[in-house]
């Protein structure tokens, strides 16, 4: 499907371009032959401009169109399997528990595998919702937020939903007291944005797994989370894209890893809406992976 979207973006493009380097010539052509005509030749010129850029524009617009139909689809295709996966595995267990006696001990690892696939389901109904709410850009409740507190509940929960030990995610608070570390903010909205990076730098560890986490105050304006993975890296044209409603790097590493194309667009979305920024940073491909979220202090 990215093949086939690729190839129509180059149709389109070769063919913008064709016409458009027509057009100049054939304007260009016509001013020669008439350049003594002065109206003619101011005329011509408005007149072949208008045509080129038109031309230049409808290409880009058709690109970008087909670009976003593109990443529609990976989206629907994603959501599809992140649903249909649970749903299938949650069938499979009822119909075991009802077609064949198992033990109490059995019983009780399906209902937790059970749990488990509930959750993800969950989750992946709440990216979907808080992507529209994220779009709509609402306006939020600011209260005073320990973030510092608040990121190492978010590492706590991150460990334990991914059965990780503690060294697995290593947090690193460098800040000198709960005031330093203060922000002004929707708590429940920055949970999610440091729960996405937590998984986003989990899921792209492979199979070992070595995250760090770090709160810092560079001055007394700003405090950062530091969200550093030893993955599979990004590639530099890719660093600013990753943040986009849909978008997935393609040719990952790990291409079997899932997902919608939402989490670091919801994270980029709230943080600006609380007046700070996001970004990543990579020194390539397999080689790991920093996000970097910036947020204002609040004041005393």
């Amino acid at each position: 499907m990215r093949t086939a979207g690729r190839g129509k973006v180059i149709i389109f493009l070769s063919l913008g371009v064709c016409l458009a380097a027509v057009a100049v010539a054939v304007g260009s052509g016509w001013i020669i032959l008439n350049w003594r005509e002065g109206i003619k030749v101011f005329l011509g010129v408005i007149f072949f401009g208008a045509i080129t850029a038109g031309l230049i524009l409808n290409t880009s617009f058709l690109v970008r169109e087909i670009r976003r139909n593109e990443q529609h689809d990976s989206f629907i295709n994603a959501v599809t399997h992140e649903l249909k996966t649970p749903l299938a595995s949650i069938r499979l267990y009822l119909q075991t528990l009802q077609r064949r006696d198992v033990d109490e001990a059995q019983r009780r690892e399906f209902y937790r595998f059970m749990l488990d696939d509930t959750d993800r389901l969950l989750g992946t109904v709440e990216q979907v919702l808080k992507a529209g709410e994220a779009g709509h850009r609402k306006a939020s409740q600011l209260v005073p937020v320990d973030f510092s507190r608040l990121v190492g509940e978010c590492v706590e929960v991150a460990r334990n939903s991914h059965h990780l030990p503690p060294e697995a995610v290593r947090y690193e608070p460098r800040v000198a007291d709960s005031a330093a570390a203060r922000v002004a903010g929707d708590s429940e909205e920055l949970r999610a944005a440091v729960s996405n990076l937590l998984d986003n730098a989990i899921k792209y560890s492979g199979e070992r797994v070595e995250v760090s986490v770090r709160v810092d105050a560079p001055d007394a304006k700003r405090i950062t989370l530091r969200v550093q993975d030893n993955g599979v890296g990004i590639p530099a044209p890719e660093l600013k894209r990753i943040f986009r409603r849909f978008y997935r790097v393609p040719n990952r590493t790990l291409s079997s890893v899932k997902g919608t194309g939402l989490g670091l667009f919801i994270v980029r979305a709230i943080v600006r809406k609380h007046g700070g920024r996001v970004f990543a940073e990579s020194p390539g491909e397999g080689r790991g992976t920093t996000v970097v979220l910036e947020l204002p202090r609040s004041a005393a």
